[in-house]
């Protein structure tokens, strides 16, 4: 399967011109290294992420627009290559990465994890040069409507490197039942805010030499005060997996001069 997604990859960026000139902008953008709490984090500025970092996800705003996951609202351009039965693996014009991936399935249901986990451990073992990552229907899915993974290349989140990392509840195991049983005793223990479906979390999940590691994200908050703050105080983040696995991303450049590591660590104070 990696060298259909590397073909892929590789004629998308060469018939589709929007994702051809995203990914070649992404050579340029700027980036600078935080030390939040002993750990480093990078600032990305990628003004290509601006539709994601401000994405309206309330219940009319979503009923109003297409989906964009669903295969008759995809550019004609836009190629994948099936996973499983019910997956499609797509690059993202948008990307993060040097690679980036967008997985979601061919059927429109709502992102929820929990009958989908094993899933993920089945694509970070078959895409084993990739991270698979999970945004929670609050936290950070700009399509939370439409079930979806996200993947991007390994060697790009700094807490792949870090055994250490703060915030997250980290799961390592080579067996594939164990790691299923650990995740959703963990799940069943996280508290459901109000009506939600499932409780708030993000994911990050791979694959190396045998074992399966998973970090998991309880969140307590969508997005931060700064968001919503005007004037000087406000920053346009929106976290999720990626900015939770090291990687802050600023769609505006004003933000990404301007914020510290106290802020980052206040961010993640907040919402985690």
């Amino acid at each position: 399967m990696k060298e259909k997604v590397n073909q892929l990859f590789n004629e998308q960026l060469i018939e589709w011109e929007l994702a051809k000139n995203n990914y070649k902008a992404l050579e340029q953008v700027k980036v600078k290294t935080l030390d939040v709490e002993g750990h480093p984090y990078q600032v990305q500025f990628n003004p290509a992420r601006i539709t994601s970092s401000a994405a309206k996800v309330d219940p009319k705003s979503i009923q109003e627009r297409k989906c964009f996951l669903c295969k008759q609202n995809l550019p004609a351009v836009q190629r994948g290559i099936p996973f499983k039965e019910d997956y499609i693996v797509l690059v993202n014009p948008f990307p993060i990465f040097p690679r980036h991936l967008t997985i979601p399935v061919t059927e429109h249901i709502p992102q929820l994890i929990a009958p989908h986990f094993e899933d993920m451990l089945d694509l970070a073992q078959e895409l084993d040069d990739y991270v698979i990552f999970y945004n929670g229907p609050k936290c950070g899915a700009s399509a939370p409507d439409h079930f979806h993974f996200q993947a991007g290349n390994k060697g790009f989140l700094p807490i792949e490197k870090d055994k250490n990392w703060g915030n997250t509840i980290r799961i390592e195991s080579e067996d594939k039942q164990e790691m299923l049983q650990c995740f959703q005793q963990i799940y069943d223990s996280l508290p459901l805010m109000s009506d939600d479906p499932e409780p708030m979390l993000n994911i990050l999940t791979w694959y190396e030499n045998g074992k399966w590691t998973t970090c998991l994200f309880p969140r307590k908050k969508h997005r931060p005060s700064c968001f919503f703050a005007e004037g000087d105080a406000n920053l346009l983040i929106s976290p999720a997996s990626v900015d939770l696995g090291g990687v802050f991303i600023t769609p505006l450049e004003k933000d990404f001069e301007k914020i510290t590591a106290e802020d980052v660590a206040g961010i993640l104070g907040e919402i985690l």
